[in-house]
């Protein structure tokens, strides 16, 4: 089976654009959901929904594949699993480490949707001596001194970083360095990478962050809005300053 590093995917040569692509997971998961239920055909409404888009945008998406289903039919399941498949390079073998075996790293290794999607775990990393030689998901953690070895035997071109946020500038150069050209962080900090190298960041406390935020405006809604201030009440106890000064 041919290795990532030696095949690239089309989206960019064919001129997908990037929020289709960014939308190409979310109809794949839902297909495949159809086809494990052995749904032959599914309307461009009823998958829009299963996805969480709006029946239009995926045709538009979905021309872009040049598949158009059949009127009155819809679409073959089978066939545009297989389609997005490989306009995804899901097709192929995507070899990938993970640098950071902590809870996060351990649990990522742990996720058994990695083989059923196109990537195999070819090696765990981690810069902890103790943690060197011991199984994590029947894959023994190798020491941060072999990545470079690691990325070169095993023709890696997408690597995890699950480290801290001090350690993982570092990590990104040495793999970047090691010709790893696609870097998906799970550290809370921003990586610096060249031109050439595609970065994508997971945040969860960001994600977090912003359900809090709606949260915090549901709360509030329905609750009466402040009276707007008077004159006389802007005025502290010296007339025209504040009383309470602005942060």
């Amino acid at each position: 089976m041919a290795t990532g590093r030696n095949h690239r995917p089309a989206t960019r040569s064919r001129g997908i654009p990037e929020a289709t692509v960014a939308r190409l997971p979310l109809y794949l998961r839902a297909l495949t959901a159809l086809s494990e239920r052995s749904v032959p055909t599914v309307s461009s409404e009823e998958l829009a929904s299963a996805a969480g888009v709006n029946s239009a945008k995926l045709r538009k998406d979905f021309s872009y594949l040049g598949s158009y289903g059949t009127r009155g039919v819809g679409y073959d399941v089978e066939y545009l699993v297989y389609q997005i498949s490989r306009e995804l390079g899901l097709t192929q073998d995507w070899p990938v480490v993970i640098v950071g075996i902590g809870n996060l790293g351990a649990a990522l290794a742990n996720y058994g949707g990695f083989a059923s999607r196109g990537f195999r775990v070819a090696a765990l990393i981690d810069a902890d001596p103790a943690m060197a030689g011991k199984p994590v998901a029947g894959i023994p953690v190798q020491h941060t001194d072999e990545l470079e070895t690691i990325i070169s035997d095993n023709g890696v071109s997408i690597g995890v970083i699950a480290t801290p946020a001090g350690a993982a500038q570092q990590v990104c150069d040495r793999l970047v360095a090691a010709g790893v050209t696609s870097i998906l962080n799970f550290a809370p900090t921003v990586l610096s990478v060249p031109d050439g190298v595609d970065v994508r960041k997971v945040d969860l406390s960001i994600e977090l962050q912003i359900l809090a935020f709606h949260e915090q405006r549901k709360s509030g809604e329905g609750a009466e809005a402040p009276a707007l201030d008077t004159a006389a009440e802007r005025k502290g106890p010296d007339g025209d300053m504040p009383a309470v000064m602005p942060a």
